[in-house]
Order: C-alpha cells, then structure tokens, then sequence
C-alpha cells in the first residue's frame, strides 16, 4: 500500500509542480507526503525531485520515471474501472445446476427475462437428480432441497419452503377410490421417487400425532418428471412437493389425496461458493430469483392446502 501511495503522491507532485498541492490531494499531511516522497527515493536510490524555497521540479531521473509511474497508474484504473462494468454489467457464463423438475418449472422458464436484463451473460443448466460437488463441477449456483451443506465454504440463501404432497388424476381416484385413511394406502399403487430420503417410508404428522407407513411403489423413479407424467396417466398416487405440482393440482389435473396429514416439509435454497466478493453474474442471478420467489409467494402457495379429505 505504501508503495502505491509513494507512486501516486510522485505522479501528483510532478503534475501539480507542489508538494503540498499533491499532498491536499491525496488527503495527507505535508510532512507524511514528505516522507513518502523521501521514502521513494530513498528505495530507488535516485533524487527525483528537487526542491527548494523557490521551486520544484523533476530531475532527469524523475522525469524518466514519471513517465512510467504515470503509465502504471493509469493501467490500474483502467483495470479497476473494468471490473466496475463487470459489476455494473456481468458478464460470461453462469453455471447453474438443479434437478430436473426444478429446471423445468422453476429455471427454465425465468432464463429468458433474466438473459434479457443481463445480455452480457450465458447460461448454462447442469440438470441433476443428485447433488453435485459444487467445488469439483465449478457450479457458480446450486438450488438445493436441503437444510444445509457440508461443506462450510458453501453459502445457502433461503428461498422458501414446500410441501410434500400425494395426489392422483381424477380418472385414477374415479376407478380404484379415494383414500380415506392412512391405512388405505396398502391398496393403492403408489409412485415413489428413489431420490428422496427413506423412499420406501411416508412419516406422516396430524394435530401432534405422527404415523410411519412402509411403502411399495408400483413404480419407482429416480426423476420426479417421469412419476408425474404416470400420476398424469391415472397409473397411481404419488408423492412429490408441491413445487413441481401445483400447477397440475390448480388445474385439476391432479387432486390432493389425505390432504390433512402432512409429510416432512423441504426447504428449497440456492447455494453458491462463499466469496468475500461475488462476481456480478452470481450475485444478480441470486437477486433475481429470490426477488422472483417473493413477487410470486411461492412460499405460501406451496405450503397451503388443496382440500381436506
């Protein structure tokens, strides 16, 4: 640092033809502007300036150097004022990565408003069912269905919470009826998504009362799209958040099934390497989604309730 300052006090005085004018500019003392000024020769071995009561101008070696002092000087703004656009206006790719599902309804759909406001940017969307290394697969944002990382040099944002819920196609529920209790499930076919903690096991939890089910899936996936679009089919009842059906559930394409109980809630957040300083592509892209999640209170949608049975 001293020797950024030395460099520019020296630019100062020889442009200014004045210590203390150089010194005023800087916001320093003239006695501290003294020393750097000494402190700079003093390092190169050199006068550069001589001063006297009547004047102060740059010796030969000093005019030498304050041509290339000036040079690197200007250099550094230009190098500061290039990162200030970036900020201002980021640029490269950015890597997100998500699960299918989640890239279907939730990315995908915003990548052209975002790509609009930020032109300067390309992205690219890692669809995973799994998650990845964000580190060894320089992901630049992760959206994640879990509590926490841990790893403890991954940042996580909240974006907001889901449901857990089971529902079936009319058509389904018209041919084999509706579930009225727990223990109706057993003669259902179920579609069970593999990913999910303890697939084979629905923890359900009524006015303080929690019940353990083991399950069977008559179909078994790991990839919500698939189970969806067999729910759609009328093949059963399954069980996915919220996120990934409430458009089907509003449309009725799909109806709620034992809609009182409740299963374990998911927490959807993005994730992202911690820095001191973001680089502006991820910083905006993770302004941009939690400003999308709050304008669309996905939070509240997706964590009421369709219907009681």
């Amino acid at each position: 640092m001293d020797r950024w300052t030395e460099l520019e006090l020296f630019v100062q005085v020889a442009e200014t033809g004045s210590l203390s004018r150089a010194a005023e500019a800087l916001d320093l003392s003239n006695a501290a502007a003294s020393r750097h000024l000494s402190a700079l020769e003093d390092r190169l071995g050199a006068r550069l300036v001589e001063r006297n009561t009547r004047r102060l101008y740059l010796t030969d070696p000093g005019k030498e150097f304050f041509s290339r002092a000036k040079t690197v000087l200007a250099d550094l703004k230009d190098a500061e004022d290039a990162v200030n656009a970036s900020t201002l206006n980021p640029t490269g790719t950015l890597r997100i990565t998500a699960s299918l599902s989640f890239s279907m309804h939730h990315v995908a759909p915003l990548l052209r408003e975002y790509t609009q406001r930020y032109p300067n940017v390309s992205v690219h969307v890692e669809a995973a069912n799994r998650y990845l290394d964000i580190i060894d697969n320089n992901i630049d944002v992760a959206i994640r269905t879990r509590e926490f990382e841990p790893d403890s040099n991954i940042t996580i944002r909240r974006l907001g919470q889901t449901r857990r819920i089971l529902a079936a196609a009319p058509r389904y529920l018209a041919k084999h009826g509706r579930p009225k209790t727990l223990e109706d499930l057993a003669q259902h076919k179920l579609l069970i998504y593999t990913h999910a903690n303890n697939p084979n096991e629905l923890r359900f939890t009524r006015d303080g009362q929690t019940t353990t089910l083991s399950v069977k899936g008559l179909l078994e996936s790991n990839d919500g799209q698939i189970l969806r679009a067999a729910a759609l089919d009328g093949m059963g009842i399954l069980v996915q958040p919220t996120y990934i059906l409430y458009d089907d559930m509003v449309a009725g394409r799909l109806v709620p099934v034992l809609d009182d109980w409740d299963l374990p809630r998911l927490t959807v957040n993005l994730a992202y390497p911690s820095r001191k300083h973001l680089s502006a592509k991820v910083r905006t892209f993770i302004d941009f989604m939690a400003e999308h999640f709050a304008k669309m209170n996905y939070e509240q949608k997706w964590t009421g309730r369709f219907g009681v049975d």
